[in-house]
């Protein structure tokens, strides 16, 4: 017996709607029942479900029209969808739309429990991370919003579980210091922790830094290198940027996860190995390996526990608590003491969109503790493009920006072009104060031109 749960059973056939309402109860479950799709919509708007237990394939609408319905209404309901036309296909299907698990008829009675248990694990531990109320942040963390209070819940789920995290989130949001968070709240703290940035290696090189290499394996190879996920043994291995692996390192990555294996570049057998990988992108790694450009099957080993970084313009009330922390620490640095920071730079501040997240947040800043004036810092003090946010009703000049209304990449643009004109052009210089690599900054630079180009055709 596992804990009860209300579960809605959807199928247009009686006798298979029979045969699970007696398999359900029989596991001490509330069970209700519909035949189409708009009926179980009606029990959905009246009762508190659980989980959703649907056929595929119905008259008028199917069992995917409903999937979708659940997932944009109900976010704390499982799904387990129920098919006699079970494909590789249709099942990968079922589970970007959102569904839990997928039963392809015929199923065994364990089958039919199994999923139903797993599922509700799910939708429990769904609940118990957005559930309200304050939760203490891990160390490195700061921030009390409710989207930070779910990271930090997700977190410490991570910490006891063991299995591989997958972290995504723009630029600059904190995604290592997540990592970090994880590994030294759980079992392997006490071991290495070692992060990697995957576009910061040579596509060359990327086998031989995290796998390893012997002496001679190839040109340059004049001693034998361990790698990365050796020189984690017992502890976590961060790979940042992940999306930016090479094909054949990703085969060896899913290799890695599967078989708890390394094979160094030139070696005869390969290695067992004992690392927890937590994983980082920017990207959208789920489209990427919809479109190919990322193996399927290793963004589903990666992609067991996912925590999504909010940004920060999505943080209510975290600007404060963070520029605080870090005009602390800037003075710190500089023996002198942290500055004053007026309400009105204070509202421009939290008006501002923050395209390069914490990290900009963090390198304003250290700016500010060296130019502060007398000890105070007023909007007069802060760049440009965030003065211009103290008040909806003061729009900047049409001639430096342009006429309101304006889009967020727009603005984004404008900024990003104001900070390279204040450092000559030097790319290098304004990602950093900008809190982004160079690589978001060209990418950032390349679709403001696209859109431009865009704009002046049509």
């Amino acid at each position: 017996m596992t804990e009860a749960a209300r579960i809605l059973v959807v199928d247009d056939l009686p006798a298979t709607r029979e045969v699970l309402e007696r398999h359900l109860r029989a596991d001490g479950h509330e069970v209700y029942s519909a035949a189409s799709v708009a009926a179980a919509i009606g029990v959905l708007d009246r009762t508190p479900i659980d989980l959703v237990v649907t056929d595929l394939r119905m008259p008028g609408a199917d069992g995917m029209e409903l999937v979708r319905h659940v997932r944009d209404h109900l976010r704390g309901t499982g799904v387990i969808m129920v098919t006699g036309f079970a494909t590789v296909g249709g099942a990968v299907s079922a589970m970007r739309e959102g569904v839990d698990d997928y039963l392809p008829k015929p199923f065994s009675d364990e089958e039919l429990m199994h999923a139903v248990r797993s599922t509700l694990d799910k939708v429990r531990l769904r609940r118990e991370i957005d559930a309200p109320g304050t939760v203490e942040a891990p160390d490195g963390l700061i921030g009390t919003s409710p989207a930070m209070q779910r990271v930090y819940r997700l977190v410490a789920r991570a910490a006891g579980a063991g299995v591989p995290v997958l972290i995504t989130g723009e630029s600059g949001t904190g995604k290592e210091l997540v990592g970090r968070a994880i590994h030294y709240r759980g079992a392997r703290a006490s071991a290495p922790f070692l992060a990697v940035n995957c576009a910061a290696i040579p596509e060359s090189l990327i086998e031989s830094e995290l796998f390893g290499h012997t002496k001679g394996a190839f040109t340059g190879a004049t001693t034998t290198r361990q790698g990365f996920f050796v020189a984690a043994d017992g502890g976590t291995l961060f790979l940042d940027e992940v999306a930016e692996l090479s094909p054949i390192a990703q085969a060896k990555l899913l290799r890695v996860l599967q078989e708890k294996t390394v094979q160094a570049v030139g070696a005869d057998q390969p290695r067992t190995v004992d690392v927890r990988v937590i994983a980082a992108t920017n990207k959208d790694l789920q489209g990427l390996a919809r479109e190919g450009k990322f193996r399927e099957d290793l963004f589903f080993r990666l992609h067991v526990l996912p925590i999504e970084m909010p940004p920060l313009r999505e943080r209510d009330g975290d600007v404060v608590l963070l520029l605080r922390h870090f005009l602390a620490a800037a003075a710190e640095q500089s023996s002198a003491p942290a500055p004053r920071v007026t309400d009105a730079a204070l509202d421009a501040l939290r008006r501002y969109s923050w395209p390069g997240n914490v990290r900009e947040l963090q390198n304003l800043a250290q700016r500010l503790v060296i130019f502060a004036d007398a000890g105070v810092i007023d909007t007069v003090d802060l760049p440009t493009v965030m003065r211009y946010t103290t008040s909806p009703a003061s729009p900047p000049p049409i001639g430096t920006f342009g006429a309101l209304p304006r889009t967020l990449r727009e603005v984004e643009l404008d900024h990003i072009r104001a900070v390279l004109e204040s450092v000559g052009g030097n790319k290098t210089k304004a990602a950093e104060l900008l809190g982004i690599d160079r690589k978001s900054l060209r990418e950032k630079l390349k679709a403001g031109s696209r859109a431009g180009s865009a704009s002046d055709t049509a």
